[in-house]
């Protein structure tokens, strides 16, 4: 595999844009991260402050608040939240070069069919787990995790395909900057997963601001999280999506043990008083149940629940 840099921009500097594109940066890539103009500027002046399990570093990167100088790089990293994700892709399309890849490091399962509708680049989803949090405007808090899986919608890795080679340098340079990155046959699949522990513990964790960990020693909340994972079963069923009963709990049990501490990113936002991913987690759930005719009362209740505490935000 190559090791030769090519120019990434890191489009949303939230949490998860920020940590990955610091080790990036951490590791001499040429990089820009765009995001807005409040964080932007105090990176530009102080840098980002990079305070993570392993090693604690201030950076100095180039941060811009908008889109003029995307188009000579061959990666886009998109960061921001999905319900952002049409508004920033219409923003970006005219500075946008055609041969620019764009990689989706987003919650949700829709972000790939949304950007394809707009742009005809080649787009990629990654699975992304990590713990992360922004603790001010430079500092990026690493609580544990940081590991990324991408691949196509479309293409079979383990096939003959030749997938663009600017994809192929991005899973390098991660590798290089310290980030276990691999190319995934079935991405939709390990999208569903990171999904299911999402609508398991994302709603019930902001519901109660109360950490991961802390959760799962609730009884009545571990019967709450085996109903939703039942109700998402049957939806990824639907979907074509073959995920075990015995995998979704193996995959919801590894989140409460790798990720004790950590309290969930809608459980930020709504402490922060903005709004949340839900509509593309168990309300995506809801919406599918709906189309298939299922029944979803536990998603239902805990999307419910979120979206009455955001009512409060209007």
């Amino acid at each position: 595999m190559s090791t030769s840099h090519q120019k990434i921009a890191v489009v949303g500097a939230g949490a998860v844009g920020c940590f990955f594109g610091g080790m990036l940066a951490r590791s001499n890539q040429e990089l820009i991260l765009i995001g807005r103009a409040e964080r932007v500027d105090a990176i530009n002046r102080f840098g980002l402050q990079m305070d993570c399990q392993g090693f604690q570093a201030k950076l100095a990167l180039q941060a811009c608040a908008d889109f003029t100088d995307i188009a000579d790089v061959g990666i886009i990293l998109l960061c921001v939240k999905s319900y952002d994700t049409v508004a920033t892709i219409k923003a970006m399309q005219p500075f946008l070069s055609a041969n620019t890849v764009i990689v989706s490091l987003q919650n949700g399962v829709s972000n790939v069919e949304l950007i394809t509708s707009i742009v005809t680049n080649p787009v990629y989803a990654a699975a992304v787990y990590v713990a992360v949090a922004m603790t001010d405007l430079i500092t990026v808090k690493h609580y544990g995790r940081g590991e990324l899986q991408i691949g196509s919608f479309t293409t079979d890795f383990t096939s003959t395909y030749e997938h663009p080679r600017a994809l192929t340098k991005l899973v390098d340079q991660f590798i290089n900057a310290g980030v276990p990155c691999a190319l995934s046959a079935n991405i939709k699949r390990e999208l569903w997963l990171k999904l299911l522990v999402n609508c398991s513990y994302n709603a019930i964790s902001a519901i109660g601001q109360i950490s991961y960990g802390q959760m799962v020693q609730v009884p009545n909340i571990q019967v709450l999280i085996e109903r939703l994972t039942d109700e998402f079963l049957s939806i990824a069923k639907c979907e074509a999506v073959t995920i075990s009963k015995e995998e979704a709990t193996q995959a919801n049990a590894i989140i409460a043990q790798t990720m004790a501490g950590q309290k969930s990113s809608t459980a930020a936002d709504l402490a922060r008083g903005k709004l949340s991913e839900i509509d593309f987690l168990n309300g995506y759930i809801v919406d599918k149940g709906m189309q298939y005719n299922l029944a979803t009362p536990a998603n239902q209740a805990v999307y419910a629940l979120v979206k009455m505490i955001e009512a409060e935000f209007k």
